[in-house]
């Protein structure tokens, strides 16, 4: 199978002690949408800013379409287009005008730009507002005009940075039809990260799983989801658990694998949680911990994400161990 990308053992140290990637690799086959998930300074963005040849990572080797991102980093961007965490749009310029411009960036003209400009509006349903000034594009518009923008020059390999950050929910679910539609449609390669557990799930067909500057596992989400057998019970408490009763209490019921609480959040990992739950319940009453509710589900991406980071999703942003985006 073609590779679209290639990294091996990359690695950035920013001053004073940040180590935002510390010996990452990894390949994508080309035509997949290849999601990146972890959470907010997990090294995501650095690792997609070496990728796309704009920042020089201090060791390690990768190429994008077979092209050295160090060796020919203008050639790699003539090969990519590149989405962005935050607009590329000018906003007193309409949707148009800011296309038109950015083909001129890429050195197509005349003709040919028209066409093109006005084929990217139509793929990303922005005809009717095409001459209006981008200011006036709801969020949702506005990452498509982004979209369009990365689309001109019609790469090979398209790399979206947490796209739909800041959207409401349905202008997520209209932009997760847009990518799906760009890879099944064009058999583009989309380098899609994301923070977002079930963005990961809907959308990607292969999934590196990031922390602290490392991928701790890979595989497609389905894989990884099945690699954990058996349940996970989610209990939550009426108070936090602040003096540790709530934990100490499950270590004598048999069956749990693993539990860990984090504030009024309960989880813990078992080969049957229907079997368990009767006596993980007495134990925590025994020890006067009021439950308010408690759920019983099979394995996700955030139990994947517990068991080879070693701490909860929801943990890491604010961890100490943080790395830089």
């Amino acid at each position: 199978m073609q590779r679209a990308i290639e990294a091996t053992d990359l690695r950035k140290h920013y001053p004073p002690d940040v180590q935002a990637l510390d010996g990452i690799s990894l390949e994508v086959e080309a035509g997949t949408i290849f999601g990146v998930l972890g959470p907010n300074g997990a090294g995501k963005s650095t690792m997609t800013r070496v990728l796309c040849s704009l920042t020089r990572p201090d060791s390690g080797a990768a190429s994008v379409c077979g092209i050295d991102v160090i060796k020919h980093p203008d050639q790699v961007r003539r090969a990519i287009g590149v989405v962005g965490q935050k607009h590329g749009s000018d906003p007193n310029a309409t949707g148009r005008e800011n296309l038109v411009l950015h083909g001129e960036f890429h050195g197509i003209s005349g003709r040919e730009l028209k066409q093109r400009v006005q084929e990217n509006l139509g793929r990303v349903g922005l005809i009717d507002a095409a001459d209006r000034l981008a200011r006036t594009y709801s969020g949702g518009m506005a990452r498509r005009l982004d979209i369009a923008m990365g689309l001109l020059n019609r790469p090979k390999v398209l790399f979206l940075d947490e796209p739909t950050t800041g959207l409401d929910p349905e202008a997520r679910t209209e932009m997760w039809r847009d990518i799906e539609s760009l890879a099944a449609e064009h058999q583009m390669t989309i380098w899609l990260t994301t923070h977002y557990m079930d963005e990961a799930d809907k959308l990607a067909s292969q999934l590196a799983i990031v922390d602290r500057g490392r991928v701790v596992t890979q595989g497609t989400p389905e894989e990884l989801k099945r690699g954990l057998s058996g349940d996970t019970v989610f209990v939550e408490l009426v108070e936090n658990d602040g003096e540790g009763f709530a934990q100490s209490s499950l270590a004598g019921v048999p069956g749990l694998t693993s539990a860990e609480v984090s504030g009024r959040t309960l989880r813990a990992r078992t080969a049957d949680g229907a079997a368990v739950l009767p006596a993980l319940l007495a134990a925590l009453d025994a020890h006067d911990v009021r439950v308010a509710s408690v759920k019983v589900s099979r394995p996700s991406l955030d139990d994947v994400y517990l068991r080879y980071a070693g701490r909860a999703f929801d943990e890491a942003d604010t961890g100490p161990n943080a790395v830089a985006a």
